[in-house]
């Protein structure tokens, strides 16, 4: 598996943890190992995906906060739960991985964005993350 394909597997897990009520990010990382398929995930994919969404909803706060922060005319619950959970990953690799350049994080996250949210979504998070630099 490569790396963009481990962040998008952790991009999912951001997603849909907060649709999980009485299970923890934790338990919620170890039932995708235990069910998932895959063929090719090794000790490092797993590592990096379960590192990195815990980091995300270990440190949800100070997170959310840093998004809040660079919003410009907008609110934190009025972005779409797609891009606020493109940011919360991109935020837990910049705040809380330093082995990931800043720059492959944020372009990462705009990749994302391309993918799983609407048209405008790819600029806005990019404008978003670029004020975390700094």
């Amino acid at each position: 598996m490569s790396r963009k394909n481990a962040r998008d597997c952790a991009f999912k897990l951001i997603f849909e943890i907060p649709f999980h009520d009485g299970i923890t990010p934790d338990e919620r990382v170890e039932q995708y190992f235990e069910y998932g398929e895959y063929e090719d995930i090794n000790t490092n994919d797993k590592e990096y995906i379960s590192v990195t969404v815990c980091d995300c909803f270990n440190n949800i706060e100070a997170i959310d906060k840093k998004i809040s922060d660079s919003l410009e005319n907008w609110r934190l619950d009025r972005l779409s739960k797609i891009d606020l959970s493109i940011l919360r990953l991109a935020a837990a690799e910049i705040l809380f991985n330093s082995d990931i350049p800043f720059r492959v994080s944020v372009n990462e996250a705009v990749e994302l964005a391309k993918t799983y949210s609407e048209d405008n979504s790819p600029s806005f998070v990019n404008g978003v993350l670029s004020k975390f630099e700094g």
